[in-house]
C-alpha cells in the first residue's frame, strides 16, 4: 500500500508532464508556420542600384532619355536576295519578241483569209503554211508568258498585263525584286501585306525600309521554307545584295523601345539602367527577343516615361560591379 506522501509526489510528477506536453503542443504550430515563411523568402536579393554625384555623372558622360510609349507586332525573320535585273530583262525581252512575232504571223494569216475567193487569193499550200506559222508563234508566246509566270509567280503585279510599267521598271532597274525565304512554320497561311528589310551591314542597322508589294514565290530548292517576292524601290538595295527581312506574325503589343546603346550584358543576361530619381540608377533586366530598327522592344519591366540611360551605361555597370576601381578611376 502506497503512502500518502508517495501519492502526492506521483500526482505532482504527472501534473508537470501534462504541463510540458501542453507547452509543446502550443509551440508546434508556431514553428510549422514559420517554416513556410522561410521557404517563401527570396534567395536572390534585388539589385540595390547605385547613386552618383552630379560631378561623377558629368565626368562619366551619362545621358538619359524618356521611354516613349509605342506599339510593336511580333515578327518573323527571313533572308532575302535582291535578284539581278539581267535575268528579268532577258525574260521580258523574250516575251516582247515572241509577242511581236505572234502579232506579225497572226496579221499575215488574217490577210490571207481576207483574200480567200478573190483573184489575189493565196495558194492553199501558202494558206496552210501561214496557219501553221501562226499556231507555232502563238505557242512560243504562251511559252514565254508561262516561263515568266513560273519564274516570278502567278500572282505578280503584272499578271495578265505583260506591257505593265512595273515589269518595264524591273527590267530597267528602276525597281528591284527581292526573293525572301522564311523558315518553315514561321508565317501563317496568309501572305503579309508588306515586309520590312534591313541591310546586313552593322553600320546600317537603323536604315530599314519597306517593300512596295509582296506576293508568293515558287519554293526555293536550296532552302526549306516559305518564299515570297517583294518589290523594292530602286535606291533601297543593290542587285545581288543579301538582306534581312521581317514579317509581322501577330497583333501589335504595347511597350517601349530600349535603344541599342543603352543595353549592357552581364552574367549572360541583357540589362539597361533606369534613373529612378536624380543621380540614382537601377539596373533592369530586359527581353531582347524583339529587335527593331531603333532598339529592342520591351513589353514589361519598363514603364513609359521612365528615364533610360542611353550613353555610358557601361560606366555604370563597371561602377556597380567594382565600386573601388570606379572610384579610383574617378579620382
Amino acid at each position: 500500500m502506497r503512502r500518502p506522501s508517495q501519492r502526492r509526489a506521483g500526482c505532482a510528477a504527472a501534473w508537470c508532464a501534462a504541463l510540458l506536453s501542453l507547452a509543446a503542443c502550443r509551440q508546434g504550430p508556431s514553428e510549422e508556420a514559420a517554416a513556410p515563411a522561410a521557404a517563401g523568402h527570396k534567395s536572390t536579393p534585388e539589385l540595390e542600384g547605385l547613386t552618383l554625384k552630379p560631378e561623377e555623372i558629368r565626368k562619366a558622360g551619362i545621358v538619359t532619355a524618356r521611354a516613349a510609349p509605342t506599339e510593336h507586332a511580333p515578327e518573323s525573320t527571313g533572308y532575302a536576295l535582291v535578284i539581278p535585273r539581267e535575268a528579268i530583262a532577258q525574260a521580258v525581252a523574250e516575251l516582247t519578241s515572241a509577242a511581236a512575232v505572234e502579232r506579225a504571223s497572226r496579221a499575215a494569216l488574217a490577210r490571207g483569209r481576207s483574200l480567200a475567193g478573190t483573184p489575189g487569193a493565196m495558194p492553199v499550200e501558202s494558206q496552210e503554211a501561214a496557219e501553221r506559222q501562226a499556231a507555232v508563234d502563238h505557242a512560243a508566246l504562251v511559252l514565254a508568258e508561262r516561263r515568266l509566270s513560273a519564274s516570278y509567280g502567278r500572282n505578280a503585279p503584272w499578271k495578265d498585263d505583260y506591257q505593265s510599267a512595273v515589269l518595264s521598271a524591273l527590267a530597267g532597274g528602276e525597281t528591284k525584286l527581292a526573293r525572301v525565304t522564311f523558315p518553315l512554320g514561321a508565317l501563317g497561311a496568309a501572305t503579309p501585306a508588306k515586309l520590312r528589310f534591313l541591310h546586313l551591314s552593322a553600320a546600317a542597322i537603323a536604315g530599314g525600309f519597306e517593300s512596295v508589294s509582296v506576293w508568293p514565290a515558287p519554293a526555293d530548292p536550296n532552302i526549306p521554307g516559305r518564299s515570297l517576292f517583294a518589290l523594292l524601290k530602286g535606291g533601297d538595295a543593290s542587285e545581288g545584295e543579301r538582306l534581312l527581312a521581317h514579317a509581322p506574325v501577330g497583333a501589335a503589343e504595347a511597350g517601349v523601345i530600349v535603344p541599342f546603346p543603352a543595353v549592357v550584358i552581364s552574367g549572360g543576361r541583357y540589362w539597361c539602367y533606369l534613373e529612378v530619381k536624380p543621380g540614382s540608377f537601377v539596373r533592369t533586366e530586359i527581353d531582347v527577343s524583339m529587335p527593331t530598327d531603333d532598339g529592342y522592344f520591351v513589353r514589361s519591366g519598363i514603364a513609359p516615361g521612365a528615364q533610360i540611360v542611353t550613353r555610358s551605361a557601361g560606366e555604370l555597370l563597371a561602377h556597380e560591379l567594382n565600386p573601388g576601381t570606379a572610384a579610383d578611376s574617378a579620382d
